[in-house]
């Protein structure tokens, strides 16, 4: 057991506390580790003292802002957790520079909220408890991405606490470098307890819901998605198409259809969706601030998830019809609601942003998210879901014309769980003295390390570069990680 740190401000949660459960508690039930101890730290000093300390009684170390990764990223088998969430969660906006100075451990529904009352708006993801900072350094794409691009593209600057402890201040004009890394390499390089976010002027009301199709009516539906691609998305707009199972284990389409717009023109621009007929339609003008919870009915906390991210050119009818022949089965098999997911979300002002101007890679293909859920405490399960999940990113993939490396990457954030033992248990050592052994993939899978290279494409070098400047030791290795330079 590791006693609290002199100097620590914040509260220190170990196993013989009465919150220890609900300290440890993550959205993903699958994603929860029993930590050593959690320090809910209120201040970039408290992080620096937590970091110290786990240096010197060789801990591992994770960090929780929203707890939203079903990777197990903001969790730690027997070392501490850095959680922000409980004292670095708010969300202060300057209304007359049109910024928010957002804690490191803050939700989007909170950015949310507190910006549209001044009139204004973030680039915040699609569901509005998901944390800010795992997001935004991932990369963040959200409703209003069509307009002002990626979430990572409007941090303006970040409060970040280096492995040494070390509190900096990042931004363009200062330590530009790990601004740079920072803003798609997510937590490599260290722990950030302040984002300012730039906001941008937004109207009170949208035009958004769900619509649902089920067979033959899907082939139409997403011919016409299709068709929206085709002649070019408009930067006020968005289409997510998923394929999956009604509650009676049937194939059903949905599609979640957003125009920053009044409700009038929402409908007479998305009016060829509507002229199919969907079996449900929950689509009309809303409140901005709910936006970003309509989906949030099936991402509930306390499930078990698995996620697994793809790309692809765009919904095709070919594919549309294996996943709506293979993916109910597959449900029915490993007991778990599955579902594909394409993001069609505008891209051109995200690729007018090059390649190399932050750590994140951009490519002209959109994300497709495969997502399962299921409640039972079967261990085997995510084994199945892997294989399941596999198999359909296949049918995905092999509906484009060429097929690529790049295909099956995916979007960083859609990162799959980590096994809950292994080298967490394993390597109880300070500094680590070998990061393939931390990092290693279980058997038959891709893990890790065989990604951040493939992930941050040509921009890996400089990361690498960086590693070896800010985290050397490896401090910070739960999500994508990065190996320093030799």
């Amino acid at each position: 057991m590791s006693s609290q740190p002199e100097s620590f401000s914040g509260d220190w949660i170990t196993a013989s506390h009465p919150n220890y459960s609900e300290a440890i508690a993550r959205w993903a039930s699958n994603a929860e580790r029993r930590a050593t101890a959690v320090a809910f730290v209120k201040s970039a000093q408290d992080v620096a003292i937590v970091l110290n300390h786990a240096k010197q009684h060789k801990l591992l170390i994770a960090i929780r802002g929203g707890g939203h990764s079903p990777s197990g990223a903001s969790s730690i088998e027997g070392g501490i957790v850095v959680d922000l969430s409980r004292y670095l969660s708010g969300v202060r906006v300057d209304p007359v520079e049109k910024l928010a100075y957002v804690g490191g451990g803050a939700i989007w529904e909170t950015v949310d909220k507190t910006a549209i009352e001044h009139g204004l708006a973030a680039v915040a993801g699609t569901v509005n408890h998901t944390g800010v900072g795992g997001l935004l350094l991932g990369g963040g794409y959200g409703f209003l991405t069509g307009e002002h691009g990626l979430a990572l593209d409007n941090l303006v600057r970040a409060t970040v606490v280096t492995a040494s402890g070390e509190i900096l201040t990042v931004s363009a004009t200062e330590n530009a470098d790990l601004f740079w890394g920072i803003r798609g390499a997510g937590c490599n390089f260290g722990i950030v307890t302040e984002f300012v976010i730039q906001l941008h002027p937004q109207r009170r009301t949208v035009f958004a819901g769900i619509i649902a199709y089920p067979p033959p009516t899907i082939d139409k539906a997403v011919s016409t998605a299709a068709q929206f691609l085709s002649e070019g998305l408009s930067e006020k707009e968005t289409i997510f198409y998923a394929q999956t199972t009604d509650p009676g284990g049937n194939a059903v389409a949905l599609f979640v259809l957003f125009w920053n717009g009044s409700g009038d023109d929402g409908r007479n621009h998305f009016k060829r969706f509507f002229d199919l007929g969907p079996v449900m339609d929950t689509c009309k003008e809303i409140p901005y601030e709910e936006l970003n919870a309509i989906q949030n009915f099936n991402v509930r906390h306390g499930n078990n998830y698995y996620m697994k991210g793809v790309f692809s050119s765009g919904p095709q009818a070919d594919v549309a019809k294996n996943l709506v022949s293979r993916l109910p089965e597959l449900s029915k098999e490993s007991s778990a609601n599955i579902t594909v997911v394409y993001e069609l979300l505008p891209k051109e002002k995200t690729l007018s942003v090059p390649r190399n101007a932050t750590a994140h890679i951009r490519v002209p293909l959109f994300n497709v998210l495969l997502i399962a859920t299921w409640n039972d405490k079967d261990t085997n399960k995510v084994d199945v879901l892997r294989r399941a999940t596999n198999e359909l990113a296949s049918i995905v993939i092999q509906g484009e014309k060429v097929i690529t490396e790049q295909l099956s990457i995916g979007y960083g954030n859609y990162s799959e769980p980590q096994e809950r033992m292994g080298a967490e248990s394993r390597m109880l050592i300070y500094p680590f003295a070998d990061f393939e052994d931390i990092a290693s993939p279980a058997a038959g899978t891709a893990g890790p390390t065989a990604k951040a290279p493939a992930l941050f494409a040509e921009n890996y070098a400089k990361l690498q570069k960086l590693k070896k400047q800010y985290d050397p030791d490896l401090v910070f290795f739960k999500w994508n990680p990065v190996t320093p330079q030799a």
